[in-house]
């Protein structure tokens, strides 16, 4: 990761280099700078434990001020980022592959892979019992990740691709490719696989998320500050007991009021969220909506 970023650094001819990192890694990553003599003009900034602290503005705002919290403007980062300079933000598993690319070359790295999705990613899977990190090819097929990971997938009620911003998935015959759901395939966002067990219940599953993700706004603008936590009521009803038949529309009524109105895409994650559920647990909403739940947990 170092050496992608020394590489990123050259590239763009970048005068400061910095590596945001979380409390946890914070020691280990600054031993392993201080042990290079090329790598002495990285400065390591301790990352909040936070939901948005990762948002690229959010970084940037951290490393200048100390707040991480998405800025509140619509400017892109390369244009004006960190004391209004032209900014490149860069995730790990970026850096981590741009350094292997330079080394072993591009043929090496298509190597794993398809045409449209080459080389590998990172995936981490967590729910039933497992939590793990995986390196998978890229157009990976979702079932034979699970298996590799030896996910039983009898009894696998739903897989959530793609983190709290991600799309919940049933069947799970889709490949993990970055070109969308237009040819059966979910993109891996931030290469999260939450498993859902058919014991659970998928929208009180999701309900719990989305009452997290209102939680996590930087109540910096209407869409995120008053939007999300009225969703979140409005799933949680859904999820536990009312049986109002306008709930689903009301859902549909505020994404449209939040999507593409906030200052970062944490409202639009959100949206992204709650319209998977409603589509891939469908039957469960139908059943909520008359006054049952198809699971044994979770149940209104």
């Amino acid at each position: 990761m170092i050496d992608g970023l020394l590489i990123a650094a050259a590239a763009v001819k970048a005068t400061q280099l910095y590596i945001y990192a979380t409390p946890i890694a914070r020691s280990a990553v600054e031993a392993a700078v201080a042990e290079r003599r090329d790598a002495r003009r990285i400065v390591v900034v301790e990352a909040p434990e936070t939901f948005i602290s990762g948002e690229a503005s959010a970084v940037v705002n951290s490393i200048a001020n100390g707040i991480a919290l998405p800025q509140d403007k619509v400017q892109r980062l390369s244009d004006s980022g960190l004391k209004g300079r032209p900014t490149l933000v860069l995730n790990v598993e970026t850096l981590a592959h741009t350094a292997l690319i330079a080394r072993f070359g591009a043929d090496w790295f298509r190597a794993a892979g398809s045409e449209r999705d080459p080389g590998t990613r990172l995936v981490s899977i967590s729910g039933r019992g497992h939590r793990e990190v995986l390196e998978v090819a890229g157009d990976a097929r979702l079932p034979d990740v699970l298996a590799d990971a030896g996910v039983e997938l009898k009894g696998l009620a739903a897989v959530l691709v793609g983190g709290y911003h991600g799309r919940w998935v049933r069947p799970l015959d889709y490949r993990l490719s970055p070109v969308g759901t237009a040819t059966h395939a979910v993109r891996p966002g931030a290469g999260v696989l939450h498993l859902l067990d058919s014991a659970e219940c998928g929208l009180a599953a999701t309900a719990e998320i989305v009452n997290y993700l209102a939680g996590e706004s930087a109540k910096q603008c209407g869409p995120c500050m008053f939007g999300l936590p009225a969703m979140a009521r409005t799933f949680s009803a859904l999820a536990y007991g009312d049986q109002d038949p306008r709930l689903p529309q009301e859902l549909q009524r505020l994404a449209s009021l939040v999507v593409g109105r906030g200052a970062c895409h944490h409202p639009d994650g959100t949206v992204q969220l709650i319209a998977s559920a409603l589509e891939t647990f469908k039957d469960d909403v139908a059943a909520h909506l008359g006054g049952a739940c198809t699971r044994s947990l979770g149940r209104p």
